[in-house]
C-alpha cells in the first residue's frame, strides 16, 4: 500500500484523479498541475528513520534517504506531529533551501540559537544567517567570503548584514569541491 501512495505510484493516483475530475465536471473547472518537492534537509541521525523535509517545511514521507544522501540534518530527533516542521525548524529549512548548489555539498548541519540560524559547514565553519530573510543573498555574501584568497583559514561568518559580512577566526579552512 506504501509503494502506491509513494513516489510513481502517487504521481499516477494524483493524475487519474485529476483526469476523471476534468471528465466528470469539464475543462473549466480543474486544472490538473504536479507539484515537485525536493529535499532540502533531513530529520534523524539513523538512515533507516530519516525523514526528508522539503523547502516550505513539508515532511517528505514518501522520499527515500539513503545512507549516502548528503543532505544536511535538522537537530530533531524526531519529526514533528504535523506535515511540516515550524517555527525556528523553518527558519532553518528556508536558510538551507536558498543554498547555492555548489555550496550543498559543504552543509552538514544547522541550528537556532540566541542569534538565529547559523549553519555548519563540514569543514567545521559556522555561517550566521539570523533569520531566514534575505537567505540567497546572505549565501552570496558567504560564498564570495569563501571563495577570497586573501583569507587562508576562519571559523565563522556573521552574515546578519549581508552587504558586510564579518570573518572571525582562523582555525578551518574550506576543502576542494567534491
Amino acid at each position: 500500500m506504501r509503494r502506491l501512495y509513494g513516489g510513481v505510484g502517487l504521481t499516477v493516483l494524483v493524475i487519474l484523479v485529476a483526469a476523471a475530475s476534468q471528465r466528470v465536471f469539464g475543462d473549466e473547472t480543474m486544472t490538473p498541475r504536479l507539484v515537485a518537492s525536493t529535499p532540502v534537509a533531513v530529520i534523524s541521525s539513523e538512515t533507516e528513520e530519516a525523514l526528508a523535509v522539503a523547502a516550505n517545511g513539508a515532511l517528505l514521507t514518501w522520499f527515500p534517504v539513503s545512507a549516502e544522501s548528503n543532505l544536511p540534518r535538522l537537530p530533531l530527533d524526531a519529526p514533528p506531529k504535523g506535515p511540516r516542521v515550524q517555527g525556528p525548524m523553518l527558519e532553518q529549512v528556508r536558510v538551507l533551501a536558498a543554498a547555492p548548489a555548489a555550496l550543498r555539498p559543504y552543509v552538514a548541519a544547522s541550528y537556532y540559537g540566541e542569534s538565529g540560524v547559523d549553519v555548519e559547514l563540514t569543514t567545521g565553519i559556522e555561517l550566521g544567517f539570523g533569520s531566514a530573510a534575505q537567505a540567497a543573498r546572505k549565501w552570496r555574501a558567504a560564498a564570495a567570503v569563501l571563495a577570497d584568497p586573501s583569507i587562508t583559514s576562519l571559523d565563522y561568518v556573521a552574515l546578519y548584514a549581508p552587504s558586510r559580512p564579518a570573518v572571525r577566526g582562523s582555525g578551518h579552512t574550506l576543502s576542494p569541491v567534491p
